[in-house]
């Protein structure tokens, strides 16, 4: 992630990183995650080839798989900024592609929702089986219900680290101030769909919200994704926070472990998705009553992961 300029230890402070002087010249170390290398070298190394000889500078990149930083070393100081500059490019617009591998997740699957969610599966397959595209593959793993704040890329353990730090400071600078140190009780009830036309739905989510009636939850879910996008471990989705519960899911279909967040479309999952006709669903259960919840976490957890409860595994909580 780009450092900004207040890391920044050089005189110049329009460079937000740092190039140090040396006996033969200049140098800049750049951390990267270790599958990013691979956007650096290019295909038979020509993207580092081309960088090195339009900038005269050197680029000496860690074996792959060993996590270290990249040097970049040259005679001239505007060629190393310029080598630097290029790199952070590369890296951010890699970044971009790469699949999200963790999720900010407030989990809703304690035993009371969890039956009643099963009972919901039931009904649905009971009573609307018969619609198109409708089947019991597309529903989520109970124990694996959960409401998505958003999705982050994080590469390498310092990533990871740098995300439970941050949720560990987003809990003591408003979190706790929010919630007064007390679990939310929320109410999960009603079902709503993602796309424009209800007879071709590929997502159903339950609809969540507070029992008190405030928006202490959503005012959580806001901040905390404001905060992770601002330190760039987040890419901004929307303006405010969605919060749904994802039921039914076209993905779930081609690939039981394929739990997604459904924040992020899968690039190419949209060639095979095959959406079902929602109407009947949206409306028989449209005030389908999933119980209520203690929220007293918010987790980092890791993608297509199972802990021994069956939840997704934690790499961090709050």
């Amino acid at each position: 992630f780009p450092v900004g300029p207040g890391d920044c230890a050089d005189d110049d402070p329009c460079d937000a990183f740092v190039v140090e002087e040396t006996e033969r010249g200049f140098q800049c170390r750049v951390e990267v995650p270790s599958p990013l290398y691979k956007y650096i070298i290019g295909k038979k190394g020509e993207t580092k080839k081309r960088l090195e000889t339009e900038t005269r500078t050197s680029i000496s990149i860690p074996k792959p798989g060993v996590e270290g930083e990249i040097v970049i070393t040259g005679q001239l100081r505007s060629g190393v900024v310029s080598a630097r500059t290029r790199i952070d490019v590369l890296l951010d617009s890699f970044r971009k592609k790469q699949p999200f591998t963790h999720f900010l997740s407030l989990a809703l699957n304690q035993p009371a929702i969890q039956e009643k969610f099963l009972q919901f599966k039931e009904e649905v397959l009971e009573k609307c089986s018969k619609d198109h595209g409708v089947s019991s593959s597309l529903f989520q793993n109970p124990a694996k219900l959960h409401l998505t704040l958003g999705t982050l890329v994080l590469l390498n353990e310092r990533e990871i680290q740098r995300a439970c730090d941050l949720l560990q400071q987003c809990k003591e600078d408003f979190v706790d101030q929010i919630t007064g140190g007390k679990p939310l009780t929320v109410e999960v009830a009603g079902v709503e769909y993602m796309n424009d036309d209800p007879a071709m739905t590929d997502v159903l989510y339950a609809k969540v919200h507070m029992k008190d009636g405030s928006d202490r939850l959503q005012m959580i879910a806001d901040q905390l994704v404001e905060r992770f996008v601002a330190s760039g471990l987040m890419l901004k989705e929307w303006d405010r926070v969605k919060l749904h519960a994802t039921v039914m899911n076209t993905l779930f279909r081609k690939d039981p472990t394929e739990e997604r967040n459904n924040t992020v479309p899968g690039k190419s999952s949209f060639k095979e998705r095959e959406s079902f006709n929602g109407r009947n669903i949206l409306k028989l259960f449209e005030n389908f009553y999933f119980g209520e919840v203690q929220l007293d976490s918010v987790r980092l957890s890791q993608r297509f992961s199972s802990d021994t409860s069956g939840y997704y595994a934690t790499s961090g909580q709050l």
